[in-house]
């Protein structure tokens, strides 16, 4: 089915997360797995489609039975594979991931090297980037070379074609030699962004200030910056804009996993904005946006696993009525 809508591309990593069977139990205590594809870009991808959206992603998977299986799983929820490449020399990534009783999660990866990290520059698909309306990224794909070397001549290419460019660091300390480095690579590329969305614990990391508020979001502002939002959980988020800030509440719903929540904020927020950028310049409209990716938010967090949880439309707006 031809979607006339903006095309979303999102760029990086696609893996494969191992859920435990059990909550609340360390790694070694889990009884059992269950495979989930993951991957915070593919799951923005695959919210964008599930909401109605035009979505493609970009980045490199083994050529092996679960680098397949994923590729298979972008092309069942209507996300463009144009961009995926497969590497016979690497295997997908994998990650182990513990529930905590309370949702929350802790991550084992095994990437030594995954395919996802060895994508180079020449194969990137130019003329799908050169279509993109927006341009999303995280900044797992900033950790080595030559993945490094990918995401910033992506992001350049978008750039110049007019792309939005959209970004989510999506912090995940374990897979960065420190965490100075994970603070200055995922500064690095900052003032390049158009929209940027970090969460509560993001934004304490890498101002270094535990404080949670307007003063602290407003020291990652930069001169280009459209839009900063700050999100905090079960409290909702914070916008931040030239000429206007706020907040908007959350939904209370009953927590399972946590996992693509965010990126399903993301989605959310892209979907309602790639055709009509004048948005984020009229509060009254982005707050109804912003509620809606809350919403959207929400709503993943009360299922397991990240895709298998990401609303569709009218689940969202179901969510929104009944509140």
């Amino acid at each position: 089915m031809a979607n006339d809508k903006g095309l979303i591309v999102s760029f990086g990593e696609m893996l494969i997360d191992f859920v435990p069977t059990a909550s609340g139990v360390s790694l070694a205590e889990a009884p059992g797995f269950l495979k989930a594809p993951g991957g915070a870009p593919a799951n923005v991808a695959i919210a964008v489609a599930r909401l109605g959206g035009h979505a493609a992603f970009i980045g490199k998977l083994g050529d092996d039975e679960f680098g397949h299986m994923l590729a298979g799983i972008l092309k069942e929820n209507d996300v463009s594979g144009e961009g995926i490449l497969f590497d016979q020399g690497a295997r997908t990534a994998l990650a182990f991931v513990t529930l905590r009783a309370d949702g929350e999660r802790e991550f084992m990866f095994y990437r030594n090297p995954s395919a996802d990290m060895l994508l180079k520059p020449e194969e990137l698909n130019f003329e799908l980037i050169r279509s993109a309306k927006v341009f999303h990224y995280g900044s797992i794909s900033l950790i080595v070379e030559p993945c490094r070397s990918a995401h910033l001549k992506a992001m350049e290419v978008a750039k110049e074609a007019g792309a939005l460019l959209s970004y989510d660091p999506n912090l995940r300390l374990p897979l960065w030699p420190s965490p100075e480095e994970a603070r200055e690579q995922i500064m690095s590329i900052w003032e390049k962004a158009d929209v940027i969305k970090v969460s509560d614990v993001e934004l304490e990391f890498l101002t270094g200030n535990p404080k949670i508020d307007d003063e602290n979001a407003l020291t990652l502002w930069h001169s280009n910056l459209k839009l900063l939002l700050v999100t905090l959980g079960e409290h909702g988020c914070r916008y931040y804009t030239k000429n206007f800030r706020g907040c908007v509440e959350a939904f209370h719903v009953t927590a399972v996993d946590t996992t693509g929540a965010g990126d399903s904020f993301v989605g959310a927020l892209l979907v309602k904005i790639v055709d009509d950028q004048s948005i984020l310049d009229d509060e009254p409209r982005l707050r109804e946006v912003l509620k809606f990716a809350n919403a959207c938010g929400a709503i993943t967090t009360t299922k397991k696993g990240a895709i298998p949880a990401l609303p569709n439309e009218s689940e969202a707006l179901a969510l929104i009525k009944g509140a």
